[in-house]
């Protein structure tokens, strides 16, 4: 009877796993494999005037390969990716390592004014900037006219990628530091020790103590920033409004998929867009997880 009993316990823990596994396993079925599988799907028709839908293999990705537009989207958002990363990531290791330092007053109200642009949402920061940078009515542009200064022009075609830097910057700074100081307050307080006892400073503790920790937490930094930068939509797509003339509906490679999806109807080339820059993000974070593993060993 015993062991009858601890069989059917044993089972009945077997059976736990799935199902505490299987909700989410559902969602991600319906919503990530299954809008995926449908998207491959249209990736090989093209909807035609005479004959209505076609199928036509490969023969949209040939075509997006080749198109113009597209590679401009995808080269604009590479250089934005270099620009404004490192500019990031820079901002948010030295706002973690002054925090770390316990050097700051106020160290908690200035983490949290750091990490608040985090919690304002992407389309009403970029209103706010745009309504900054506004060469009209923005405060710039009237503090510059009392001065008799030239007006800053943020929104023409030489300042608007690093316009669009300033406002992701702005955004996602407090994140990543967020990240960067969590990963500074699980380093053993022995490695302290041990440095104050060989008679290192404050700088030498952090450039041979906390930055080698930090190396997997700035790894994922970058890996998160890869991603968001190749997806880069929502600001340029609400200046666009304010700035027709220098953003274009393939300004990046993510707008120019939504133009194509929701203003061209070309739903069946929008999905092979959409397809080839998530392979472009997916060779880019290889890229740098294979370019960090290296660094990482000896």
């Amino acid at each position: 009877m015993a062991v009858t009993t601890a069989g059917s316990a044993k089972g009945r823990r077997r059976a736990a796993g799935p199902l505490f596994v299987a909700p989410f396993m559902v969602l991600f079925l319906l919503l990530f494999l299954a809008p995926l599988g449908y998207a491959a799907y249209l990736s090989l028709f093209e909807e035609r005037l005479i004959g209505g839908t076609a199928f036509v293999g490969l023969d949209n990705y040939v075509k997006a390969v080749k198109d113009p537009l597209l590679i401009h989207g995808v080269g604009r958002v590479a250089l934005f990716f270099v620009i404004q990363v490192p500019l990031m990531l820079v901002l948010a290791l030295l706002f973690a390592l002054a925090l770390d330092s316990g050097l700051l007053r106020l160290a908690r109200v200035i983490r949290l004014g750091i990490f608040v642009p985090y919690a304002v949402p992407s389309v009403v920061a970029s209103l706010m900037w745009g309504y900054l940078y506004g060469p009209d009515f923005g405060p710039f542009a009237q503090l510059s006219r009392k001065l008799d200064l030239p007006v800053p022009h943020f929104l023409s075609e030489g300042w608007m990628l690093g316009s669009l830097a300033n406002i992701v910057t702005w955004e996602f700074v407090g994140y990543n530091m967020i990240i960067l100081y969590a990963a500074l307050r699980t380093i053993p307080q022995e490695l302290y020790e041990a440095a104050a006892m060989d008679g290192a400073g404050a700088w030498r503790v952090a450039w041979s103590v906390k930055l080698p920790a930090l190396r997997p937490a700035l790894t994922l930094t970058l890996l998160f920033s890869v991603i968001g930068s190749f997806q880069l939509f929502n600001e340029p797509k609400l200046l666009l409004s304010i700035a027709p003339d220098v953003i274009s509906s393939s300004y990046t490679a993510n707008l120019y998929s939504y133009s194509l999806a929701f203003t061209g109807q070309r739903l069946n080339y929008a999905a092979t867009v959409s397809f080839l820059l998530g392979l472009v993000i997916v060779i880019a974070s290889y890229a740098v997880l294979l370019t960090a593993n290296r660094r990482r060993t000896p």
